[in-house]
């Protein structure tokens, strides 16, 4: 098997790219989270999920003028 040899500065460089991607999955996965809890809260209660045009849309067909 051959020696590699690396220098210290690239192999800190090398530390600090790998760190900073294990910070960025992490917030990725923290996001996931979030969008979990966003989903039972929706579950709970659906109207806080329903977006402008689908109140207006609704709205609507019970006869009401929108905008």
């Amino acid at each position: 098997m051959t020696t590699i040899t690396i220098s210290e500065e690239k192999f800190n460089k090398v530390i600090s790219d790998v760190e900073n991607l294990i910070e960025d999955v992490a917030d990725l996965l923290d996001q996931d989270e979030i969008a979990k809890k966003r989903i039972a809260e929706i579950k709970a209660n659906p109207a806080i999920g329903k977006s402008e045009k689908e109140l207006d849309n609704y709205l609507k067909k019970r006869g009401v003028k929108v905008g």
